[in-house]
């Protein structure tokens, strides 16, 4: 209770000042024009929804796969794994939904916004899944492995039976945060004429010119898409660290 008392006392200071700030604009409010457009907010919500469980979906079995094959201990797996993991973390995001879009999309003959776009954000999602599994496993102390190898097992067997089980409790929190950066990162999707939320408040706003009620309803949106998911990452993070979800062996 105390805490959500002084996180309430917080958000009343902060609106406070907001509203301090925002009526020394003189600014005419008219929510009206925005609000017959809201179904076209509604629309982009919805398409900005489906975007990310696509691609979080995507960039989960991607990102598994890939960190896997980086202690698989199989060279060729390994580094095939490190390009991956280099290419589509070592270059921007909006740099890589061009090339998916107009370079890759080419290629392949594919022209929806909407399949480029997931595949984009799935890729790169993925890759930083990839090395939170990566970095998870290899957290597992060495003797983990020497018990369970000296027991008869092999390496795949002691990678998925032992070490991996331990590792999916340390995965879990920081992939959960991904997904909140998926859900952020699909804004800029508008770029290639995806209908998302975004691109849907750029519509509004060069409809009816009324920028303040078109973007701060966009904000307090994915506010709401990706609050749930943050709160669950905190509440998984306390959990590890008082032991209700990991108990050190």
């Amino acid at each position: 209770m105390v805490r959500i008392a002084v996180r309430l006392a917080i958000l009343a200071v902060f609106g406070g000042l907001l509203w301090l700030v925002l009526s020394r604009l003189q600014y005419h409010w008219d929510w009206s024009a925005v609000w017959a457009y809201r179904e076209l907010f509604v629309r982009g919500l919805g398409m900005t929804v489906a975007v990310s469980v696509g691609a979080i979906a995507l960039g989960l079995g991607l990102g598994l796969a890939s960190g896997l094959a980086a202690v698989s201990g199989n060279v060729v797996l390994s580094e095939l794994a490190a390009l991956y993991v280099g290419a589509f973390r070592g270059t921007p995001l909006l740099v890589q939904i061009l090339i998916f879009y107009f370079c890759v999309g080419v290629v392949v003959r594919v022209d929806s916004p909407f399949l480029i776009g997931t595949a984009t954000l799935g890729f790169f999602s993925g890759a930083y899944i990839s090395e939170m599994v990566r970095a998870g496993v290899e957290s597992v102390e060495r003797g983990q492995w020497e018990t369970a190898l000296s027991s008869g097992m092999n390496h795949r067997q002691t990678l998925l039976y032992v070490i991996l089980p331990q590792a999916a409790r340390r995965i879990v929190p920081p992939v959960t945060g991904q997904f909140v950066s998926c859900i952020k990162d699909s804004s800029l999707l508008s770029v290639i004429s995806l209908r998302e939320l975004t691109k849907a408040a750029e519509v509004v706003n060069a409809t009816t010119y009324r920028t303040f009620e078109t973007y701060l309803p966009l904000a307090v949106l994915y506010l709401l898409l990706t609050w749930p998911l943050s709160h669950l990452t905190r509440r998984l993070e306390k959990g590890i660290r008082n032991g209700t979800y990991y108990t050190p062996r």
